[in-house]
C-alpha cells in the first residue's frame, strides 16, 4: 500500500477567526419522539429508515447516517478552524463542547433507538485526510465498544474528491457499500475504509470515536479456506512434459544452471537470507510471458477479505498456454532441486542437508526428474495498474514458500496465484497469518520504468515490531527479468504484506 494515513492532528498556515461564544447544539430532529420510534423500530427489526434527518441501514451491518447533526453553522466553522489550527489545549474549547453535545443529547437518543445502554464518557479524536491519504479496512473491534461515529466536517464534497466510507460486511464475502461524505453528517459503523483523497486542494476533516457499553459476545470471525496446496509435478514419462531436466534448459538463464554459479548463490544467500537473480528467465520467454499478461482473455476475479488482502487472481484454465507452461515450471520438480541448490534448503530428497557436509551443491540439472521429500509453497503473481504514472504492462510475481517443519519431516508442496495489481489493491499483515518456515519467490513482469513512489513493495515485519525486517519492491531492482528470493526461515517471528 503505498498510501499514507495523517495523524490525528493536523495544521495550516494563517490566522484563526475571532473567538466565539458558540454552545455545540444538534439538530432539532433529535428532539422528534415520532421520528426517534420509527428509527428503534427500524434498527430494531433490522428494517431500512430513509428520512431527511435519520436513516438506518441493515447492510453491510447495521448503521446508521444524522444528516445535519449540528445546529449551528457558526458552532461548525468554529470547530473547524480550531481542529485545523492545532489548538488543542485543556480549556472549555470548541471540541470539548462537543464532546459534552455528544455524550448527552446523541446518547440519550442513540440509547433509545438502539436500547444499548450506554456510558456517559467517549472517546473522541480529530482526523485530517489530504490527497492520496487513505484509511485501509480494519475491524475497530475492542471491549466494550458498542458504538462507532465519524462527525465530517468538509467543504463542498463530490465523489470524485474520493475519501469515501467504504464499509464491510463480515462474512468474509467482500461486498462493500460506499458512503458519500456531506458536511455535518454523523455516521455510525463497525468494518470500514477511508477510500484514497483523490482531491488536491480540500481536506476531509472529520471527528470520530466511540460509545461504549456493556461487552456483548461477538459472532466468530470468518475462516478462509488457504490456497490449495500440491506437490511438484513428478517426471512422467507418459506425457508430453518434457523431461524434468529439460525444463530449466528450457526456462532459465544458463548462467544459473552452472555448478559454480550456484554455489556463489547459496553462499550468498545463506549470509543474507535474500537475494536478486536478474535475467534469471531466457529473454524470449520472458518477452512472451509479458506479451501473454496483456491478454484479454484472462478472466480475473478479486481476492479478498478486505480486512487482509485486495488483488486480482487469474483462472488458470483462461491463460494462454505459454503462462499454463511457466506455472508447471514452478512447480515442477526439478525447479524445486534447484532452489535447494540456490539457498541450502533442503526442498528435495537428492539436495545436500545440514548433515551433509560439503555435499555438492549444483546437482540441480543432473538429478531432475525424482521425487521429493520436503516442502515448499510457490506463488505466481500479475502486478498491473491503470494509473497514467504506472507502466502498461502487467506485472508478473512469483512466490514460493517452504511449509516445512524445522527437522525436515514434510512432503514438498506448492501452491500458487497469478496476481494482478491496479490502484488501490493491497495486502495487510494480519493475526491469523500462517506461521511456518518458508521460501519466497517474486517474480515481476511489466514493471520497466516502475518508481518506488508508486507503491507495489512487499515488506517482512518480526512480530511485535514496527520496523521492517526487509523489503522487495517493483522498482529498479526487479523490474527486468529479475527473480526475488527470501526466507521466512525464522518460522513464527515474522510476517510479511
Amino acid at each position: 500500500m503505498g498510501a499514507k494515513r495523517r495523524g490525528a492532528a493536523g495544521g495550516r498556515g494563517g490566522e484563526k477567526r475571532g473567538r466565539r461564544d458558540v454552545a455545540a447544539e444538534l439538530c432539532a430532529a433529535l428532539g422528534d419522539a415520532a421520528l426517534r420510534e420509527r428509527a428503534a423500530a427500524a434498527w430494531a427489526g433490522g428494517e431500512p429508515l430513509r428520512h431527511e434527518a435519520v436513516a438506518v441501514e441493515r447492510a453491510p451491518f447495521r448503521h446508521g447516517v444524522l444528516r445535519g447533526l449540528l445546529a449551528s453553522p457558526a458552532f461548525a466553522a468554529a470547530l473547524s478552524d480550531e481542529l485545523l489550527c492545532l489548538g488543542f489545549r485543556e480549556r472549555r474549547n470548541d471540541l470539548l463542547s462537543l464532546r459534552q453535545a455528544l455524550s448527552g443529547a446523541l446518547r440519550v437518543w442513540l440509547e433509545a433507538v438502539t436500547h444499548i445502554e450506554l456510558e456517559h464518557s467517549i472517546d473522541i479524536s480529530c482526523v485530517k485526510y489530504e490527497s492520496t491519504d487513505v484509511l485501509l479496512c480494519h475491524d475497530d473491534e475492542l471491549e466494550g465498544r458498542r458504538i462507532a461515529f465519524i462527525l465530517y466536517l468538509v467543504p463542498p464534497w463530490e465523489k470524485s474528491d474520493g475519501g469515501t466510507l467504504d464499509l464491510f460486511s463480515t462474512d468474509g464475502s467482500s461486498r462493500s457499500y460506499s458512503l458519500h461524505v456531506t458536511y455535518s453528517k454523523l455516521t455510525c459503523c463497525l468494518m470500514f475504509q477511508v477510500s484514497e483523497i483523490l482531491s488536491e486542494e480540500k481536506c476531509r476533516l472529520s471527528v470520530s470515536g466511540w460509545f461504549h457499553g456493556p461487552a456483548i459476545e461477538r459472532p466468530a470471525r470468518y475462516v478462509e479456506a488457504p490456497l490449495p496446496r500440491s506437490p511438484h509435478i513428478p517426471y512422467d514419462c507418459s506425457n508430453a512434459f518434457p523431461f524434468q531436466h529439460e525444463i530449466l534448459y528450457e526456462w532459465v538463464n544458463l548462467v544459473y544452471l552452472d555448478m559454480d554459479s550456484q554455489a556463489q548463490i547459496q553462499e550468498e544467500f545463506e549470509e543474507r537470507s535474500e537475494i536478486l537473480l536478474k535475467d534469471f528467465l531466457k529473454k524470449e520467454k520472458f518477452q512472451l510471458l509479458c506479451k501473454a499478461l496483456e491478454n484479454e482473455d484472462i478472466r480475473w476475479s478479486s481476492r479478498g477479505p478486505p480486512n487482509k488482502r485486495l488483488y486480482e487472481t487469474a483462472e488458470e484454465d483462461s491463460v494462454p498456454d505459454i503462462l499454463k507452461n511457466f506455472l508447471q515450471f514452478l512447480r515442477s520438480e526439478a525447479l524445486f532441486l534447484l532452489l535447494s541448490n540456490f539457498t541450502g534448503l533442503k526442498l528435495h530428497f537428492l539436495a545436500p542437508s545440514d548433515e551433509d557436509e560439503g555435499a555438492g551443491e549444483g546437482r540441480a540439472a543432473d538429478s531432475a526428474g525424482n521425487s521429493s521429500s520436503k516442502s515448499e509453497e510457490e506463488e505466481t503473481e500479475q502486478h498491473a495498474d491503470s494509473s497514467t504514472h504506472q507502466p502498461d504492462q502487467p506485472d508478473n510475481i512469483s512466490e514460493a514458500q517452504d511449509s516445512e517443519t524445522q527437522n525436515g519431516s514434510s512432503t514438498p508442496m506448492c501452491a500458487g496465484e497469478l496476481r494482478r495489481w491496479t490502484n488501490g489493491h493491497y495486502t495487510l499483515v494480519h493475526d491469523n497469518q500462517a506461521t511456518e518456515f518458508a521460501l519466497d519467490l517474486l517474480f515481476y513482469c511489466g514493471c520497466e520504468d516502475w518508481d518506488p513512489e508508486y507503491g507495489g513493495f512487499t515488506s517482512y515485519i518480526a512480530k511485535g515490531e514496527d520496523e521492517e525486517v526487509r523489503s522487495l519492491a517493483a522498482n529498479g531492482n526487479l523490474d527486468k527479468n529479475c527473480l526475488g528470493m527470501i526466507t521466512l526461515y525464522h518460522s513464527a517471528n515474522t510476517v510479511s504484506h
